[in-house]
């Protein structure tokens, strides 16, 4: 219960295809004591897939944490003042949402919630999941870095070969940087090696 008595708000945004992924290290922050609250990103609230509906991607992530999503800016904006959340998590953290911290938009509940969270002083973990950050995202990534604040779970590429600009956190160490960002240290190694051999 290395998480008990912590409050987290736990952001899911449209990397649809990481969402199988992240659902069970949400279950894994819930089991570690946490009091979490899911936030959901338009793409998420809004959009079925291949990869599930809305609907079940709602009802699993309320299921684990007993809590109603945070699904509007208009919810979200309290966090800051009523200093809701001891840490926010943002995992999958898509390149858009990516793009959009680093440049100061704040245009989702998830980025209000990032927003609101950060003028409190208070810890943000991105685990990133996009096809370009080594591309175009990769100046955003490299800002995302340097802010105060925020800490990243340890991330790599997926697939150098196929997606040679993709990078995808390695999510079960979502706990492990959660724990080390409550004591305002970035878990390390930052930088995952390559996946196993034969993917060419």
């Amino acid at each position: 219960m290395r998480l008990k008595g912590k409050r987290v708000g736990f952001a899911v945004t449209g990397s649809h295809c990481t969402l199988a992924a992240v659902v069970p290290q949400l279950a894994r922050v819930v089991a570690e004591g946490a009091q979490v609250v899911p936030i959901l990103s338009p793409a998420v609230r809004d959009s079925d897939t291949r990869f599930g509906t809305s609907a079940f991607w709602r009802a699993e992530v309320e299921r684990i944490t007993g809590q109603k999503a945070i699904d509007s800016i208009v919810a979200a904006e309290p966090i800051g003042p009523q200093k809701l959340f001891d840490v926010v998590v943002v995992a999958p953290c898509t390149g858009n949402t990516l793009a959009k911290l680093a440049n100061g938009i704040t245009d989702t509940p998830v980025l209000m919630a990032v927003k609101a969270h950060l003028r409190n002083l208070r810890p943000v973990v991105i685990a990133v999941s996009t096809n370009d950050g080594l591309g175009a995202n990769a100046v955003n990534l490299g800002h995302v870095m340097n802010m105060k604040n925020i800490y990243l779970v340890p991330f790599g590429q997926d697939d150098p070969f196929n997606k040679p600009n993709s990078l995808v956190a390695s999510m079960d160490l979502i706990v492990d940087t959660i724990l080390a960002a409550l004591e305002g240290r970035q878990l390390q190694p930052l930088l995952l090696g390559p996946p196993p051999k034969g993917r060419e």
